[in-house]
């Protein structure tokens, strides 16, 4: 069986590759650029896990998504939420997440990506595209659900012609399992960058860099990126 992934380099994405391939051949990897804030380090960092795995990377440039995006995950003139691990939840969302989530949306991107990746899965006669999609941030993202995925493969099913199918081993995971298990798949975490702004060293405040913060510190772990990074 034989599988696409995309890419981000985020914490999900390269957990979900790392889970993904102890039973798929991963074909290649998408790592896709809109003018996000972490474009750049997104895009080094994903060319370090594909070395990792052995695998072919394509960037895609979709620069008409980031001139129609007017939040602050694209629009530097927007400021991206600061959180604490007291905002979060990983059961449930909070009007500050849900607040946060609004800010950082980008127009039906997870839409957009897997469309571009069916053509290039059923061009390559895979079975899947693999996704970090995750049980916790479907809460306040729903193109991260277990509808969404079901809603994406009904759609597949007519306009591919192998019927291709989403993948996502998260779905049903918070960050917290989610680090847990990448730990176990031997994932290249120190090479993960989940900060929404593109510094030399992550943020740590943004709701992504919080969401992982948290996660590690739950499993009494040091993050392998700050600990790469001399942090």
């Amino acid at each position: 069986m034989k599988a696409i992934t995309l890419l981000s380099s985020g914490l999900d994405s390269v957990a979900a590759l790392a889970i993904a391939a102890e039973s798929l051949e991963i074909e290649m990897a998408i790592t896709f650029d809109y003018g996000q804030r972490a474009g750049q380090r997104e895009m080094e960092y994903s060319e370090k896990v594909c070395e990792h795995f052995g695998i072919e990377q394509r960037i895609i440039k979709l620069d008409w998504l980031g001139e129609i995006t007017h939040t602050s995950l694209v629009n530097r003139d927007e400021e991206v939420p600061s959180l604490s691990f007291e905002d979060i939840d990983e059961n449930s969302p909070s009007m500050i997440t849900e607040y946060s989530a609004k800010a950082v949306w980008v127009p039906n991107r997870n839409g957009v990506m897997l469309n571009i990746a069916g053509s290039f899965a059923e061009s390559r006669g895979c079975d899947y595209i693999v996704v970090g999609f995750n049980g916790e941030e479907a809460g306040t993202f729903p193109d991260n659900s277990r509808d969404y995925i079901q809603t994406v493969d009904n759609a597949f099913s007519y306009s591919t012609q192998n019927g291709v199918k989403v993948l996502a081993p998260l779905a049903e995971m918070g960050k917290t399992e989610i680090v847990k298990k990448a730990l176990e798949a031997e994932a290249p975490l120190e090479y993960s960058w989940s900060c929404y702004h593109g510094g030399e060293i992550p943020c740590g405040k943004c709701e992504s860099c919080v969401r992982r913060a948290r996660a590690f510190k739950n499993i009494g772990i040091k993050d392998p990126l700050l600990e790469r990074l001399g942090i």
